[in-house]
């Protein structure tokens, strides 16, 4: 693993906590250089204060502004020289019924997700083409299964996976590699900061996060997997399960998925 990172140039988004943040620690930690970006100034700035002499580029962006990504790519460029591995992290999740959601609300997930994605990938293609990289996607189980009141969430990354898949294909002649992870629930704080119908950060985190996978373990079988170049990721007997038997079961498991989202008519996760 050591050798395959070692001088390498990896852009991770979304940096500065849960599985980005595991991600760039774990990267610096092999020998790669690394740039990465987030919207909160002081977290970039504890992360960098954190490693004084490490080869880690970081810059304030917001993925959804087209003109933040590419001010990140381009400096990332003029710091390292190029870029050899893309890593789409950055993300937002939201929690709400769409009945009583304003749109603007999926419109801002959307934003984040799906063309924060599309923005980096587009500025970094050029560099990732010349050194025949890897571009990733940090997708979900809700980018395989539509999950009720994350209709925004589930729309953006069924849009990523869309969208990566049809990328796989185009860049197959230009030995670029293209892949996407489903991590399944990780304990990396995005529901803390999801966002509610009426795009607010939800006052509560329904779900009990002690029981979710550690980002540090996500990261690590993440890196593993564009080493080894695999197509995609599943990580989680739950998110196995859920994806095969969507696939084989479709009716069954709307029922399975309502039963665990739902209790006497009302959303309780």
């Amino acid at each position: 693993m050591n050798e395959y990172y070692k001088d390498k140039v990896v852009v991770v988004t979304g940096g500065t906590d849960g599985i980005g943040k595991s991600l760039v620690e774990q990267l610096l930690g092999i020998g790669a250089k690394v740039a990465t970006c987030g919207r909160n100034h002081d977290r970039l700035y504890e992360l960098q204060s954190t490693h004084p002499s490490s080869p880690l580029h970081t810059m304030v962006c917001d993925v959804s502004n087209e003109q933040d990504c590419r001010q990140f790519i381009e400096s990332t460029v003029k710091i390292f020289g190029t870029i050899h591995v893309l890593i789409n992290n950055a993300g937002i999740s939201m929690r709400g019924l769409f009945k009583d959601m304003k749109t603007e609300v999926l419109k801002k997930v959307m934003d984040i997700n799906f063309y924060g994605m599309v923005y980096c990938t587009k500025l970094a293609l050029p560099y990732l083409i010349q050194e025949k990289g890897v571009i990733v996607g940090i997708s979900s189980v809700g980018g395989y299964r539509g999950l009720p009141a994350r209709t925004g969430y589930s729309a953006s990354k069924f849009a990523m996976q869309g969208f990566l898949e049809c990328l796989r294909v185009e860049m197959m002649n230009e030995d670029v590699h293209v892949m996407w992870v489903a991590p399944g629930f990780t304990s990396s704080g995005i529901r803390d900061r999801a966002i509610n119908e009426k795009g607010e950060t939800q006052e509560k985190n329904p779900m009990d996060e002690s029981k979710m996978m550690p980002p540090n373990e996500v990261a690590a079988k993440i890196l593993k997997a564009i080493k080894n170049k695999k197509r995609t990721l599943w990580l989680s007997f739950l998110t196995k399960q859920t994806i095969i038997m969507n696939k084989f079961f479709p009716g069954w498991t709307d029922k399975l998925v309502y039963k665990f989202y739902f209790k006497d008519k009302q959303l309780i996760k």
